[in-house]
């Protein structure tokens, strides 16, 4: 019991021992005034120690601050001067092109095309505000990691013959460096000489590992629809020999691409091309799509990047390089004899084979001593006379058909319960008479080429672009009557009159030649719906040529709409002062009257036609 009560006076002592401290402890708490007396005192400390610290930086000769920053580049400081954070330029110039290169990195900072204007009627730069960038990464022997943009160069400019040239070097000492070499002729030349070599630095790089090369672009705007001019921006290149491709034309895409001859960073009607001496062995190339709404995004197009290993010859660096900064204009590209003129998208196959041998060359000569706009209507002229041949085969063709549809109905008739020998006799019918939808159909085929090549030509023409022609400012873009307060989903925010001249073309052109179709159908079940769906496409085709190309080159409006009208008048010609129906009956019934061979085809055709009908009978026969 006795330890039981000395327990609880020791936890009672404890308690008020507790209790008179905390008391004292909030008796003799600081006051507001002398926690901030306390906290000026703190600051006053942490000022006077930075002040210290600045002091003793200022006290630093320079000599010692520089030779801090060179040892953070290693040997790679040896020219790093007390300025060297400060960009610096040098310029190349001639009389197309104004080129900045930087110190930092030593790297084309600004290209200025000195000829051409954007849409807004500012100066067309390739490279401007760090929207391109060239670096070399490599490793040194000292396990120290680079990246040339990070460091300066020095540069030195000299005029060697008709060229300017412009040796930048990161040196290590005086007779050791690392050089980028640019040259401009001082002509009206677009191409940039560009070399990348290393002296003395076998022992400085690590050789274990390629040095990797890098250029990454992205493509400024200079049209004024982005869209369009994004749908003609693409990655091309020449690998493999003469072998063209591309990347994806939308979307992001990347390749990893083998002995590439150049690669072009298109830009629709300009283009920034890498020009090796010695096809790169392996390059990867990627793209990217800028443009997700246009309305939003319309500063660029597309970024571009590309990058490939540099291998050491003997421990140095060795390649040439050239750099094309100019327009995507076949006759610029053609001079350099590089097959530079075949990242113009000309069109695949024929298509691009009949726009490079033809047209391209025949617009070039038109437009040298007519207007722009006028050499699209001679030519357009030029080529409707020569495929009114074709046209007129076609009318023919046509209009035998239309006299044959009264005993070809009664042909139907007389064998409605037997299809394959009504089928049989119609083309027995068509034979004699020298008549056939096929050689209606097949003059129509041979306008597709000339079709889709023109298609294709008028939106890459370069002697288009900025091109007036009547209210139209630009034949290489849109024209616009009326801007729109709103912008109409697939039609764009504003009205262009020459997609509604060609449409209205389009439209009376498709109700003469559809009409005429089908007078010369024969009667046939299935046919009110054809008709009701030929009806349907007389609407519905202007009406898709009026919203497609509001936003399309005026240039490409204009030819279908001049190629329209002039078939309306070519086939009002051949359908009232050539072609005499009487004569073509009379013929008919001569060529009805002679003994007509059928040829492989034909006899083929009917004796398909015949096993059918025999397998259909037996058919029927097992049935009963």
């Amino acid at each position: 019991m006795e330890e039981k009560k000395n327990d609880l006076s020791s936890l009672i002592g404890f308690a008020l021992i507790g209790a008179i401290l905390l008391y004292m402890m909030y008796q003799n708490q600081p006051t507001p005034d002398e926690l901030a007396v306390e906290q000026q005192s703190k600051q006053a400390q942490i000022d006077n120690q930075s002040t210290e610290d600045s002091a003793l930086k200022i006290q630093q000769s320079p000599a010692a601050i520089l030779a801090q920053e060179k040892a953070k580049l290693g040997e790679f400081g040896y020219s790093l001067d007390l300025d060297s954070d400060k960009d610096r330029f040098t310029t190349l110039e001639n009389e197309v092109l104004s080129i900045k290169i930087n110190n930092k990195g030593g790297m084309v900072s600004e290209v200025k095309l000195k000829a051409f204007v954007n849409h807004d009627s500012v100066p067309v730069y390739l490279v401007k505000d760090g929207n391109s960038q060239f670096n070399l990464n490599f490793s040194t022997s000292d396990n120290r990691s680079f990246n040339t943009t990070d460091l300066y160069f020095e540069p030195s400019l000299s005029l060697e013959e008709n060229a300017q040239v412009l040796s930048m070097k990161l040196k290590v000492s005086e007779r050791q460096f690392l050089e980028y070499k640019y040259s401009l002729n001082t002509d009206d030349d677009y191409m940039l000489g560009f070399s990348i070599q290393s002296q003395g630095l076998s022992k400085v790089f690590d050789i274990r590992q390629p040095a990797q090369f890098e250029w990454d672009l992205k493509a400024l705007r200079h049209d004024q629809s982005i869209s369009f001019e994004n749908r003609y921006t693409r990655l091309t290149y020449e690998h493999d020999g003469e072998k063209i491709n591309k990347l994806s034309q939308s979307g992001d895409d990347d390749e990893t691409v083998e002995d590439v001859s150049w690669l072009s960073y298109r830009q629709h009607f300009f283009s920034s091309i890498l020009v090796p001496e010695i096809p790169i062995k392996s390059t990867e190339i990627r793209s990217f799509d800028l443009v997700e709404d246009e309305t939003i995004d319309t500063l660029f197009t597309k970024k571009y990047s590309t990058k490939f290993a540099m291998s050491y010859r003997d421990g140095e660096l060795q390649q040439d390089l050239n750099l094309y900064f100019g327009p995507t204009y076949s006759k610029t590209l053609k001079k350099y004899d590089r097959n530079l003129e075949n990242s113009i998208p000309f069109g695949w196959g024929i298509f691009g084979w009949i726009n490079k041998s033809i047209f391209s060359p025949l617009y070039a000569w038109l437009s040298s001593f007519l207007s722009y706009g006028i050499a699209i209507i001679v030519m357009t002229i030029m080529v409707k006379i020569l495929l009114s041949f074709v046209q007129y085969k076609q009318f023919l063709s046509q209009a035998k058909m239309k006299i044959l549809k009264p005993e070809l109905d009664a042909l139907r008739e007389k064998y409605k319960g037997n299809k394959a020998k009504a089928q049989r006799e119609t083309m027995a019918l068509q034979n004699k008479a020298g008549a056939s939808p096929l050689s209606g159909c097949l003059p129509g085929i041979l306008q597709i080429p000339v079709f889709y090549s023109l298609f294709m030509f008028f939106p890459i023409a370069f002697e288009l672009r900025q091109k007036p022609f009547l209210w139209v400012k630009d034949l290489s873009s849109y024209d616009t009557i009326v801007d729109l307060p709103f912008s109409i989903p697939f039609y764009g925010d504003h009205i262009s009159l020459f997609p509604i001249l060609a449409s209205i073309a389009i439209f009376f052109y498709m109700k003469m030649t559809t009409g005429q179709n089908m007078a010369m159908q024969p009667t046939q079940e299935g046919m009110p719906d054809m008709a009701k769906m030929m009806k349907y496409m007389i609407y519905f085709s202007p009406l898709l040529m009026l919203f497609f190309f509001n936003q399309y080159a005026s240039g490409l409006s204009l030819y279908y709409f001049v190629s329209n009208l002039i078939s309306i008048g070519i086939m009002l010609v051949i359908k009232n002062y050539i072609i005499d129906e009487d004569k073509v009956l009379a013929k008919i019934q001569v060529n009805k009257a002679k003994p007509k061979k059928q040829n492989r085809f034909q006899r083929k055709m009917a004796e398909i036609m015949e096993q059918a009908e025999k397998q259909k009978a037996m058919q029927e026969r097992r049935r009963k």
